[in-house]
């Protein structure tokens, strides 16, 4: 049970290609959305389709390899933990913000 403090899993599709960055360090970060949809009928008997979008961040190899091969349409399974995080605008204004820190990545499908 251990593994399973702040574990997300999940399957979408990117919502457009990866950004890649390589830090003053060196490292590599990576990051993209993916939309995962739901559908339901409402009480009048109409399918309604619920979709979230997630922020995934990756770093290191695993940014490396998103950048290189994940493109927009494609869908992935991800796991990873959720960050919450808040920063300041120039304005002064606190935006809040959550995440997934990705910690692996299955590309599901072929080749789009």
């Amino acid at each position: 049970m251990k593994n399973l403090r702040n574990s997300v899993q999940l399957i979408g599709r990117l919502g457009k290609d990866p950004e890649v960055k390589t830090l003053t360090s060196g490292k590599s970060l990576t990051t993209f959305s993916i939309a995962t949809s739901d559908s339901y009928k409402n009480a009048e008997g109409k399918k309604v389709e619920d979709t979230q979008w997630h922020n995934i961040v990756a770093w290191g190899k695993t940014a490396e390899i998103a950048g290189e091969y994940l493109k927009k349409g494609q869908e992935v399974a991800i796991e990873g933990k959720l960050i919450h995080r808040s920063y300041e605008t120039n304005s002064g204004e606190k935006k809040y913000v959550t995440e997934i820190n990705l910690n692996e990545l299955l590309m599901i499908g072929g080749k789009k």
